[in-house]
C-alpha cells in the first residue's frame, strides 16, 4: 500500500543532529530503508519537515520506518494516499 510519510522534526534536537552530522546519515538510511518513489524536504512552522511516499507491503514496517524520526524529536504521521490512478479505479469499483 503507498503511504505518505510525514515527519515533523524538533528544532533543538535537529539542530544538534545537522551539527554532528547525524541529521545526513539518518536522511541516507531512510531513503535506503524506505526507499520512497517521492520524498520531499521543507521547513514548516520553523520546523524541519520530510515527506516521503513509499509502499508499505506490512505493518511490520511502522516500528523500523518510525523509530529513527521519534530518536530525532519528530512529530510523525503515516497515511495511505492514492495516485489519480487509484482513485479513478476506485471511483469506478463504485459504479458512478
Amino acid at each position: 500500500m503507498r503511504m505518505l510519510l510525514t515527519a515533523r522534526l524538533d528544532t533543538t534536537m535537529s539542530n544538534q543532529a545537522v551539527t554532528d552530522g547525524t541529521m545526513s546519515k539518518m536522511v541516507q538510511e531512510m531513503v535506503e530503508q524506505l526507499r520512497p518513489e517521492s520524498a520531499y524536504f521543507t521547513a514548516e512552522e520553523g520546523d524541519r519537515c520530510c515527506y516521503m511516499v513509499f509502499d508499505m507491503k506490512e505493518s511490520s514496517q511502522i516500528p523500523p520506518a518510525c523509530e529513527p524520526f521519534f530518536h530525532a524529536g519528530a512529530k510523525l504521521s503515516l497515511r495511505p494516499v492514492m495516485t489519480v490512478d487509484d482513485l479513478q479505479t476506485g471511483l469506478a469499483s463504485l459504479g458512478g
